[in-house]
């Protein structure tokens, strides 16, 4: 084995373990242990999930992003706070977007977005402990989150006048209507998980250097 794959295979095997550790808690967590109804399918092999859910792929967004920020103590630090200014981002965007509902087609939300998108770049200005490109995912996935689940709140508000909403084509939410979750909890539930993407990506980095084999010392000269 060549001296880079051996530095590598350490980290892949804990976060090939870690990946399959953390898609069977969170996908039994939200389908089967915390579950409005227990036996949705008839055969109790799905369950329909309370408003608080672990959102599997997200954790791998921050988890992701860690490694890109560097991989270590400051990274973590950093996606920690890009998970806090992205997803409170998307939180006040929300409710706000529901003041805007009835402008045409959906640039009541798009509105907010540009305006919250202006100001998660200009907190640049703060210092370098602002790590925006982590900032944005972070800020996204709440959004996708909100989408896939129906836009809590958006027609109620009058969104979906003349638009795909009131013809039906969208808004039902994943699974047909049974992830269907009120904002509120659209953003709690990403920011959990975002925060435990990033416990993974500071314990993996962590497990991967205890066990990675350490260069030999060169023999000292005569």
């Amino acid at each position: 084995m060549s001296a880079r794959a051996k530095a590598i295979a350490p980290l892949a095997v804990v976060i090939g373990i870690l990946s399959f550790l953390w898609t069977e808690l969170s996908l039994n967590f939200t389908f089967h242990w915390v579950t409005v109804q227990d036996n949705l399918t008839g055969d109790g092999s799905l369950g329909l999930p309370e408003n608080f859910q672990l959102i599997l792929p997200t954790a791998f967004i921050s988890w992701g992003l860690f490694f890109a920020a560097g991989g270590d103590n400051a990274a973590f630090g950093k996606i920690f706070l890009a998970a806090v200014f992205g997803s409170v981002a998307a939180l006040v965007t929300m409710p706000l977007a529901f003041k805007t509902a009835d402008f045409p087609d959906f640039w009541g939300i798009a509105l907010w977005v540009g305006i919250l998108a202006f100001v998660l770049v200009m907190i640049l200005i703060l210092g370098d402990w602002y790590y925006v490109a982590g900032t944005f995912p972070c800020f996204a996935a709440v959004f996708f989150w909100w989408i896939a689940t129906g836009l809590d709140g958006w027609v109620a508000n009058g969104g979906g006048i003349d638009n795909s909403l009131a013809q039906g084509k969208a808004g039902a939410g994943a699974f047909g209507g049974l992830i269907s979750t009120p904002w509120p909890w659209v953003w709690f539930d990403i920011f959990v998980t975002l925060v435990i993407g990033v416990v993974l990506g500071i314990v993996s980095a962590k497990v991967a250097a205890a066990i990675t084999p350490k260069p030999r010392a060169a023999p000292a000269e005569a």
